[in-house]
This record gives C-alpha cells, structure tokens and sequence, in this order.
C-alpha cells in the first residue's frame, strides 16, 4: 500500500490496487447483504422485493466507526463521493440515489460535508423482468480519519416473493426516508435566485421556517451543487427580515466556458432542526 499526501491539509489518501481494495462478494439469500468492513468502518445493501412495476426501494447503510467519517453527494475541498454501480446482468437498473442531510465540518481552510455517525442511502432501482431477483452491486465510498480509505465492496442479495412480510428492512428504509431533505414549502423555499453577469456570486432571496433561527441569530446552512464536482457554501452579507433572508453566495471557479444558462443546480439548506432541497433553474 503506497499512502501519499493530498490537498491543503495533511489528508492521507491511501491508495491500493484494484484487487486490494475490492472487498469479495458479502452475500445473502434475504432482502439484506452481509456486511462488508474495512479499517474505518461497513457497509450493506438493504431492499424490499419488487412492486407490481418493478420498482425496488433499497438502500446502502453505511456505518462508519467512531472518529471516522464518509461523504455526502459532493464532499466539500476534498473526499469521495458515494458511488453505486449495478451489475448489467442483475436485470436491474439504478434510477436515483438520495442523501440524508449531511453535516458541515470546518477544520481551517479545509471543509467536508459529511456524515460522521450511521447512515442509510436510499436507493430507487428497477427490476426489468418478473420473477426472482438477484443484485449485485459494486458499492464505492470514502471512510475518513487521519486517512482517508477508499472502501469499495460487492454486495449481493436474492430478493423473496413480495407477499412476505420484511418489517426490519421495511424500518430501515422508512428511518432513512425520514432523514432526507423535505422540498420546498410555503414557509421554506428559494423564492428568488439570480447568477451575477460576471458568475462570481448566486443571490438568493429566502424564506425561513417558524422557529428557526431568528434576527441577530446564526444564518442558515446553505449548500449550492453546481456542475457535478462543483459545491458553493461562502455566504456574503446575509441580511435575515422577519421570515426571509437574502444572502450572495459566492461562486468559484467554474468549468472553462461553462454557460449556466439552462442548467439545473440544486440548494441545500439547513435551518435549526429542519432541512430544504430545491432546484434552481437558470434562464
């Protein structure tokens, strides 16, 4: 194993060939995979028997063991990223990935976004034919401490017949869909966003939920996903007014000749207890 220095702070990025870090097969003939663990941590793969469409609700539960953290969709100056990738031959296809609301670390110029407890991803799949299903899945993440370990691992699962009654995973999968995000409402949204002509700068005009974070009180958390790879959170001169809050997010460099007109970015925003995911659409 060669370990090599990476980025602006002293984060170890250990690095090992593909055969190293390929964790075997963590099988199991059930609608949950055996757990497959590394230095930092495990990680399974939970599902539910397909509905009368096809569609599969699952999840990745990862656990990273106590001081260790792992990645949220766009972990911050440096990271990995979760990756899940399905077998073509499973007969099964990956639509969407969620994510719970991460947590932001700060540790000088360095920040992370992240999970640094217990974590469920749920996944929506699609099954392609009737009948018994098998998935395999090859499944990559970041586990961090003092090192950060690329953690990737096969998980594989048989899915029984949908008349049978699976109330731990149904568990798994209701907490996790708990944690996710809730979008915009009346009392939360993005009601104004707007990209400077020079791209420097996102405004976004707010509104702030009933008993959150009042007037001389901490700002909210605002996370801004741009190009995939890309994510803004330096606020300039947030201004809160009752319930809304108009704040300049600063932007950094972007692709070379990246025309934002068109495209879809997304917000995250943290307030107090409660979480809100949008879309912002550029004209």
């Amino acid at each position: 194993m060669m370990i090599i220095s990476s980025g602006p702070r002293r984060l170890l990025i250990a690095i090992v060939s593909a055969v190293a870090a390929l964790v075997p097969f963590s099988s199991a003939h059930a609608e949950m995979s055996a757990w497959a663990t590394n230095e930092g941590g495990r990680m399974r793969l939970v599902a539910l028997a397909p509905d009368a469409g096809g569609k599969i609700r699952a999840a990745l539960q990862i656990e990273p063991k106590p001081g260790w953290i792992t990645y949220w969709k766009e972990p911050g100056n440096s990271g990995i990223p979760p990756q899940i990738t399905i077998a073509a031959e499973s007969g099964v296809t990956l639509d969407a990935i969620a994510y719970p609301v991460p947590k932001h670390f700060f540790n000088g110029a360095i920040e992370d976004i992240a999970y640094d407890a217990p974590v469920t991803l749920p996944l929506s799949l699609t099954a392609a034919g009737k009948g018994p299903v098998t998935i395999d899945a090859a499944a990559f993440i970041g586990i961090c401490k003092d090192i950060c370990i690329p953690f990737q691992a096969n998980l594989q699962l048989k899915l029984g017949p949908a008349i049978q009654s699976h109330p731990q995973e149904e568990e798994i999968l209701q907490a996790a869909d708990a944690r996710l995000p809730k979008p915009p409402s009346q009392d939360f949204d993005v009601t104004v966003h707007a990209m400077s002509p020079d791209r420097k700068t996102l405004s976004l005009d707010l509104v702030l939920p009933g008993g959150g974070a009042g007037e001389g009180k901490a700002a909210p958390d605002i996370i801004v996903t741009g190009p995939s790879g890309y994510v803004f959170t330096k606020q300039i001169g947030g201004k809160r007014d009752g319930a809304t809050f108009k704040v300049d997010v600063a932007i950094g460099k972007l692709p070379k000749d990246y025309d934002v007109a068109g495209k879809r970015w997304s917000v995250l925003v943290i307030d107090g207890e409660r979480a809100m995911e949008t879309t912002l659409a550029f004209q």
